[in-house]
């Protein structure tokens, strides 16, 4: 199931988003996504699409602690796949009563349910079975028809041509094997952050393995000083691989950081990996990059003899939290 949501990823691309009962909402400046785990990213990837965009991301229950006048002029944006994420329900029932500015994204679920009894403005996205963290292409261009971006969604629909899933198997492969026995922590830039946390999660939750990620510049005044190797410390850094994701895009003087970094880490004995983001526009660069990480994840659990698709620890906590 795993490996055909990968192989047909751009096909979702090809998904042309509909927001029922479209006159119970207006399009806002602001706007406020709530959603937990694969729900969100896709609102993360618009932060680096339009880093100026004024979009909130909240994952937590209930509405983020935002002033009222501020809740009251944005979008208020109620993403879960499954349509039964307790958290968002939570944030529903509240926006709701506060009467806010409503729209919900799910594939169906008690989310769907509710918005269509209460009159509110939602998007259905196609219930393929797939887990949420796959379902990227459908979740970011629905969230383009609620931003009312034509011609970022015109730009997308492309990618179901321009995107090529298989052509990144091979590498992939040969990532998750370089990787065997390691603990994978990602590096990006900051603009690029939410590109790092996506690798992280297919890691975690594909490849069930432990996985962590952090930024250029931050990470440069404190996380490095904890991999300055000294005899007593040498084990511990070794259970690690850093994977740097590069951007001929970042600006000028956090490429000379990664640059200066991944040095001093090699010089350290550092086992490092420096992958370069390659795409003919934003979405492609991004994309490209996601799929290499969804088959190195695949292989990853495929090395440890594990399965892939499912997550079994989330639904053992699910009901010991019900």
């Amino acid at each position: 199931m795993m490996r055909d949501a990968i192989k047909n990823f751009n096909k979702q691309f090809a998904f042309e988003p509909v927001i029922e009962f479209p006159n119970k909402f207006s399009v806002a400046e602001g706007f406020v996504v709530v959603g937990m785990g694969g729900s969100h990213l896709a609102a993360d990837l618009l932060k680096i699409w339009q880093p100026d965009l004024d979009l909130y991301i909240h994952s937590d229950y209930g509405l983020p602690p935002l002033p009222a006048q501020r809740l009251r002029h944005s979008l208020i944006i109620l993403s879960s796949y499954s349509g039964n994420t307790e958290e968002v329900l939570d944030a529903y029932e509240q926006g709701l009563q506060a009467k806010l500015n409503l729209l919900v994204i799910a594939a169906g679920g008690k989310l769907i349910t509710k918005a269509k009894a209460d009159g509110v403005s939602h998007i259905l996205l196609p219930a393929t079975g797939i887990q949420p963290r796959s379902a990227l292409g459908y979740s970011l261009r629905a969230f383009l028809l609620a931003l009312g971006e034509e011609g970022a969604l015109k730009e997308t629909r492309e990618l179901e041509k321009t995107l090529k899933p298989e052509a990144f198997e091979s590498a992939g492969k040969e990532l998750a094997v370089r990787l065997k026995g390691f603990v994978p922590v990602i590096y990006a830039s900051s603009k690029n952050g939410p590109l790092a946390y996506n690798w992280k999660i297919k890691f975690n939750e594909t490849g069930k393995i432990p996985a962590f990620f952090n930024l250029v510049p931050e990470l440069n005044h404190n996380e490095m000083t904890g991999f300055d190797v000294k005899d007593s410390t040498r084990e511990l850094s070794r259970q690690f691989k850093f994977l740097l994701l590069k951007d001929v895009e970042d600006e000028e003087k956090n490429q000379k950081r990664m640059e200066i970094l991944e040095s001093l880490y090699r010089a350290r004995g550092l086992s490092v990996e420096a992958i370069q983001m390659k795409g003919r526009n934003i979405f492609e660069k991004m994309f490209n990059s996601l799929l290499l990480a969804d088959w190195t994840a695949l292989h990853i659990a495929e090395q440890y003899g594990l399965e892939a698709e499912q997550v079994p620890m989330v639904e053992e906590f699910k009901k010991l939290i019900a």
